[in-house]
C-alpha cells in the first residue's frame, strides 16, 4: 500500500485532493522505494506464471529465424540491408555494392565479398542494458553516415559521424538531439533537431564537418508546434516542417546550398496540414483545406504556395501521403477501413523504361501539371490485393529514378511480406516472406470482420483472427487504441500465435479517434467527444459476447490505448476477465494541466485545453481513469510502465494502482516497472520476447478464468 500525502489541486472552482500526487518525484527516495516494492509484489504474485511464461518465450524464440536479414534496398551505389544473428539483441546494419535493379541473393548467416558493416547495434550497445538508435543517415555520395544512441530509454540522442569508407569515427559528437535528421546535398552539412524542457522538438541546427559552432537555423516559438527536417527523395530540396496536431507549415531549401535560408511554402492556417514532394519539375502537395480526407494538389517550383487541385476530396477515401519518383508517384490511401495504392504514371519514358530525370530536374519541361493531370485521369490505378483484411504501404523506396515500388504487406494469417512491383508489367514480385518456423500453416486459421453498434447508432468494425478449429464461444484479447489518427491494421505477430493455439479469439476494435474510417473518424472521438472511444469498445466486447465468439475478455492497450484501457474499466468492468494497460496515460487531466511536462501543450488539440476552459475540465475529469476509480469491483489489472519514459510518465500508472488498491474492490492490481527503459519498454529482442511472454502469460491465465 502506498502512503497517502494529500495535495490539493484547484481549478475553476473545483478542488480536487490528490494523495499520490507525490510519487511524481522520480528523485524521492520513497518514490523509488515504492516502484521496487511494486516489482517485488508483482514478483511474488505472478511466481506461479514462471513455467508458463518461459514456455511462452520458447514458443516466441523457436518459431522465429534468429539468424535472418531484411530485403536489400537500392540506394545509389549500394544494396543496404540488416541482418540479426542468434543470440545477439540488435541488427547489423550492412550494405553491398549494387549492380543491377534486382536485389542480390543473400543467405542468413553467410557474408559476402564487398560486404561492408555499416552499424553494428550489439557492438555500440555493449553491456548496457537498454540501447536505441533515434537516426541512422547516409550521405547522397554513399561516404559519410550520421548515427545517434541513447543508452537509458529518455529519448535524448548522441550524435555522431562515421566515414564508411576508412571506418574512422570523426571527432565530431553532439550530445542532446532529438531524432531524425538530414544531410546537405555534398555531405558537407547535417541538419538535426533539439528538443525544448517539455520534450517539444523546436530548433533545427546545421551542423558542418570539421566544425565546433553549429548554426540555429530554425527556431519554432509557438509551443503547439513540433519541428523535423528531411531530404527529399530527388535529394533536391531539404524539407523544415513545424506541426501542430491540426496545422502544418513547410519550408523548403535547395539541399546544394546548405547555408542558404528557407523559404515558406505557404504560411500557416489554422486546420490546415499540408505537405510537399519534389516530383522533379514540380511538386506535389497534399493538403486538407477544405478537403477534410485531403486532397493531392501541383504546384510550380518558383511558386509552390499555388494549389491546382489533381486528386479531388472523397468521403470514402482518406489520402494517407504521396510518393514521388522520376517517372511516376505513388497515392497511398484508406478506403473502408483498410489502406490501398494507387499508381500514377506520367512523364516520357527512355529506351531502358526510366525517365527523364535530366529534363525533370532541370524544372524546364513544358506541360508538367498537363501530363500529371492526363495520367491521373487515364492512367491511374490501383493494385488489388485477394485477402478480405490487409495492411499494405511502400517500403522505402529510396530510389528516384526507378521501374520498381518496393511494397510492405500483412494480414492477421500473413507474415510480414516484402514485394516489388513492376510499373511496367504490372507483376507483383514476392522478395519474401517472414519465416514462421514450427510448421506454421495461415490455412490453420482464419481472419474475420466484424461490426458492432455504438450507443449512438455508428458502426464499428472489428477485426479479428482464431485458429479455425477453435470453438467458439472462445477466451478473447480485445486490442484497442483510438487516438491521434492512428490506425491498428490488420496486422501478423509471431508472439500472437501462443495465443491462438491455446484456443483464444484476438480482436481489434478499431474505435473512434483512430484513422481507420478517415478524418471523420478521428475527429468523431477527439476533444469533447472523446468518451465515443470509449464506448466503442465497450459495445465490440458487447458485441463479440452477443455474436457467439467471445466468452472470457482480456482488454489490452498501451499508451493512449492505456488511457482506453482505464475508462472502460471504470465504464464497464463487469465485462471484462482482465485489463492490460501498457505505459497508459491514465493520469490524463494532472498531465494536461500541467504545461511543463512533455507534450502538454501540443496535445490541447488532441485533448482540449482544461487549464483554462472549464468546460473541457470538467469533461475531462468525467472519463479521466485515475479520477474515477471507485469502491466498485474491478476486474484484475496489470499496469506496465518505463520508469525513463518521457511520453507517458511512470507515475500516472503508479499512482492509478495506488488507489485502485486502496479504493477499489477485485483485482488484483498490479504494477511492473522498468527501471531501466522508455516508453517502448526493453530494447534488445530477447528481453522484448521475455516481457512480451510474462504479458501473454498473465493474459492466459485471466482468459481462462484460473
Amino acid at each position: 500500500m502506498a502512503k497517502k500525502v494529500p495535495a490539493e489541486r484547484t481549478h475553476h472552482g473545483d478542488t480536487v485532493v490528490d494523495e499520490y500526487a507525490w510519487l511524481a518525484d522520480k528523485e524521492d527516495p520513497d518514490t523509488v522505494a515504492y516502484l521496487e516494492a511494486e516489482n517485488a509484489f508483482l514478483k511474488e504474485q505472478t511466481a506461479h506464471l514462471a513455467g508458463l511464461q518461459e514456455q511462452v518465450f520458447q514458443e516466441i524464440k523457436a518459431r522465429t529465424q534468429e539468424t535472418d536479414l531484411s530485403v536489400p534496398s537500392r540506394k545509389g551505389a549500394w544494396w543496404y540491408f540488416s541482418r540479426t544473428e542468434e543470440g545477439k539483441q540488435y541488427a547489423v546494419s550492412c550494405r553491398l555494392p549494387a549492380d543491377g535493379d534486382t536485389p542480390p541473393e543473400i543467405t542468413p548467416g553467410v557474408r559476402l565479398d564487398g560486404e561492408q558493416v555499416v552499424l553494428d547495434g550489439n557492438e555500440l550497445a555493449g553491456d548496457s542494458p537498454y540501447f536505441s538508435v533515434g537516426v541512422s543517415s547516409i550521405s547522397a555520395d554513399g561516404r559519410m553516415l550520421a548515427y545517434s544512441t541513447d543508452f537509458t530509454g529518455d529519448e535524448r540522442f548522441t550524435l555522431r559521424f562515421k566515414n564508411l569508407e576508412t571506418g574512422e569515427l570523426l571527432d565530431d559528437e553532439i550530445e542532446g538531439i532529438f531524432y531524425g535528421g538530414a544531410w546537405s546535398a555534398d555531405g558537407s552539412a547535417f541538419f538535426y533537431t533539439r528538443v525544448d524542457d517539455a520534450w517539444r522538438p523546436y530548433q533545427v541546427y546545421r551542423h558542418i564537418l570539421g566544425t565546433r559552432d553549429d548554426v540555429l537555423v530554425y527556431e519554432e516559438g509557438d509551443e503547439r508546434y513540433w519541428v523535423g527536417i528531411g531530404l527529399t527523395r530527388s535529394e533536391r530540396y531539404l524539407v523544415l516542417g513545424a506541426g501542430s496536431k491540426i496545422t502544418s507549415e513547410v519550408r523548403i531549401l535547395d539541399a546544394a546550398d546548405p547555408t542558404g535560408e528557407f523559404r515558406v511554402v505557404r504560411p500557416r492556417k489554422a486546420g490546415v496540414e499540408y505537405g510537399v514532394e519534389d516530383a522533379g519539375d514540380f511538386f506535389y502537395v497534399l493538403h486538407n483545406e477544405n478537403a477534410e480526407n485531403f486532397e493531392l494538389a501541383t504546384a510550380p517550383l518558383d511558386d509552390p504556395g499555388t494549389w491546382t487541385p489533381l486528386i479531388a476530396h472523397r468521403d470514402d477515401t482518406r489520402l494517407l501521403e504521396i510518393d514521388a519518383f522520376a517517372g511516376h508517384a505513388v497515392v497511398h490511401f484508406r478506403r473502408e477501413g483498410l489502406t490501398g495504392i494507387r499508381i500514377l504514371p506520367y512523364g516520357q519514358a527512355d529506351t531502358d523504361g526510366q525517365a527523364d530525370t535530366d529534363s525533370a530536374a532541370s524544372g524546364r519541361t513544358a506541360g508538367w501539371r498537363e501530363r500529371a493531370e492526363v495520367a491521373c485521369a487515364r492512367d491511374s490505378y490501383e493494385i488489388e490485393f485477394p485477402e478480405p483484411l490487409y495492411n499494405v504501404s511502400p517500403a522505402g523506396n529510396p530510389e528516384f529514378a526507378t521501374r520498381r515500388l518496393r511494397l510492405s504487406y500483412t494480414s492477421m494469417v500473413t507474415p510480414p511480406s516484402v514485394y516489388d512491383y513492376d510499373l511496367a508489367t504490372r507483376e507483383l514480385i514476392l522478395l519474401k516472406q517472414r519465416p514462421v518456423l514450427g510448421g506454421y500453416d495461415p490455412g490453420d486459421y482464419e481472419q474475420v470482420r466484424e461490426w458492432a453498434t455504438a450507443d449512438d447508432g455508428t458502426r464499428v468494425p472489428i477485426s479479428l483472427v482464431r485458429r479455425k478449429d477453435t470453438a467458439t464461444p472462445a477466451p478473447t484479447v480485445l486490442y484497442g487504441y483510438g487516438s491521434y489518427e492512428t490506425s491498428i491494421d490488420p496486422g501478423f505477430s509471431v508472439p500472437r500465435l501462443s495465443l491462438l493455439d491455446r484456443g483464444f479469439v484476438f480482436a481489434v476494435a478499431h474505435v473512434r479517434g483512430g484513422g481507420e474510417m478517415g478524418r471523420r473518424w478521428y475527429e468523431e472521438g477527439k476533444l469533447t467527444r472523446k468518451r465515443n472511444t470509449f464506448t466503442d469498445f465497450v459495445a465490440a466486447a458487447g458485441h463479440l459476447k452477443q455474436a457467439g465468439w467471445s466468452e472470457r475478455i482480456v482488454a489490452r492497450g498501451g499508451s493512449a490505448g492505456g488511457l482506453l484501457m482505464g475508462a472502460v474499466a471504470n465504464l464497464a468492468p463487469e465485462r471484462f476477465a482482465g485489463v492490460v494497460a501498457e505505459v497508459p496515460f491514465v493520469d490524463a487531466l494532472n498531465t494536461i494541466l500541467d504545461p511543463s511536462l512533455p507534450l502538454t501543450v501540443i496535445e490541447w488539440d488532441e485533448w482540449g485545453d482544461p487549464l483554462h476552459d472549464a468546460d473541457v475540465y470538467a469533461y475531462m475529469k468525467s472519463y479521466t481513469p485515475y479520477e474515477n476509480v471507485d469502491g466498485r469491483r474491478y476486474p484484475p489489472i496489470l499496469a506496465i510502465t518505463s520508469l525513463n519514459d518521457t511520453r507517458v510518465l511512470y507515475h500516472e500508472p503508479a499512482k492509478w494502482i495506488a488507489r485502485l488498491r486502496a479504493t477499489a474492490q477485485g483485482g488484483p492490481f498490479l504494477l511492473k516497472t522498468e527501471m531501466g527503459a522508455g516508453h517502448g519498454g526493453r530494447s534488445g529482442r530477447y528481453d522484448a520476447w521475455r516481457e512480451e511472454a510474462f504479458a501473454l502469460s498473465w493474459i492466459i491465465e485471466k482468459g481462462r478464468g484460473a
